[in-house]
């Protein structure tokens, strides 16, 4: 049995508190979630995984995505549906930039790819007068994509791997990851 996304919701609500890192994880989540209805696959685990993929950022930003494995093997006392398969998909997302733990299945490699690709996509969405996903083209955020000043913190290099690995072209990573925000911007604010 899987960890449940109101269980999931709750153990964010422990510890992470910031608007910006708790949206952040809720349109990661979304993405996820719209990512395995695509591919057939469990939605809700992959929905779990990515809102709690940043829970060790905001209170160990020097120890993101190693001390998260501490913190969900603690917490396994209270949420005995947390595996080492959410685990190890967590720390898979900060693979080569704060951690060695390398995304193997299909699911961590999509959690690799979109968290920084979600931050660049909302980023260029807030650069719009409508502030929406839902009038934006791929081609707009192709061009800010190749602009580095432009959401700089956003590592595109991350993005073009995790592409590469997922064996899909970068504009369709976009266009899935863009869809993925579109079925939700309501409730992502976007």
């Amino acid at each position: 049995m899987n960890m449940t996304i109101s269980e999931a919701q709750k153990l964010l609500d422990t510890y992470v508190t910031g608007s910006t890192l708790r949206r952040h994880c809720l349109t990661v989540s979304a993405v996820m979630g719209y990512w395995a209805e695509q591919e057939g696959e469990d939605s809700e685990f992959w929905q779990v995984t990515g809102l709690l993929h940043d829970l060790d950022f905001e209170k160990y930003p020097e120890q993101h995505c190693v001390k998260v494995k501490e913190i969900l093997e603690t917490e396994r006392a209270t949420f005995p549906a947390i595996s080492d398969e959410l685990i190890h998909a967590i720390q898979s997302h900060g693979w080569k930039l704060c951690c060695d733990v390398e995304p193997v299945t299909r699911m961590e490699k999509v959690l690799y790819t979109i968290d920084e690709l979600t931050g660049l996509i909302f980023a260029c969405a807030m650069a719009r007068p409508s502030k929406s996903v839902m009038d934006m083209e791929l081609k707009s955020v192709t061009k800010k994509f190749k602009t580095p000043a432009f959401a700089a913190g956003c590592n595109r290099d991350v993005i073009k791997e995790g592409a590469h690995m997922l064996g899909m072209e970068l504009n369709d990573v976009i266009l899935r990851c863009l869809e993925g925000m579109r079925a939700r911007h309501e409730e992502l604010g976007v």
